[in-house]
């Protein structure tokens, strides 16, 4: 099953897949932008980390797809935990020409969708690299989430410290921004 949004397909990620995100994770613009810790990687490394993905992990990995572009970029939903129906949420947009465009609200709307109506989650997490101001508005301006605390000097990035943004959103505020907007009926 895709996950179908206004402008965007979440699909499974399928080998053909696999240059373009060796590409983007070679990338140091975009790793900049990231949390984490990330070293240089083989396509080699690409396609262990492709044969590890499984439909009954708690862990979903999902490329982005725009009928007229291709694969932009990779979004998840993992860490989840059904007990206590939470999951962690993140998202990567591969080329600058597609930010900006409303792709990554899409994105994000759909997995909040997918999360709060299909799955029957009560909450999402993410995490933010702090100086990450586009990915900061598309969260917490456009989608609902709201920046729920800050870790101190979390990140080192071009010999410099970052924060980190904690961001979070409930099931209530999801339907609560989408009754407002009326997100899903407008034209």
């Amino acid at each position: 099953m895709n996950i179908t949004g206004k402008k965007v397909e979440l699909r499974a990620i399928e080998e053909e897949d696999l240059p373009l995100l060796h590409q983007w994770s070679n990338d140091p613009e975009i790793n900049y932008m990231l949390g984490g810790w990330h070293f240089p990687s083989s396509m080699q490394d690409q396609e262990k980390w492709f044969k590890s993905l499984s439909l009954n992990s708690n862990n979903q990995k999902f490329a982005i797809h725009v009928k007229d572009l291709g694969l932009i970029g990779m979004a998840n939903l993992v860490d989840i935990n059904w007990k206590d129906r939470n999951a962690f949420h993140g998202m990567l947009l591969g080329s600058e020409d597609t930010r900006g465009k409303g792709y990554g609200v899409d994105t994000v709307m759909s997995i909040n969708r997918y999360a709060f109506e299909e799955l029957g989650l009560m909450r999402m997490n993410t995490t933010i690299i702090a100086n990450n101001e586009p990915s900061i508005g598309v969260y917490t301006k456009k989608c609902g989430w709201v920046i729920e605390g800050l870790k101190k000097k979390q990140y080192f990035r071009k010999n410099q410290w970052i924060d980190e943004a904690i961001v979070g959103i409930t099931r209530d505020d999801y339907f609560d921004l989408i009754k407002e907007n009326n997100y899903w009926n407008e034209e």
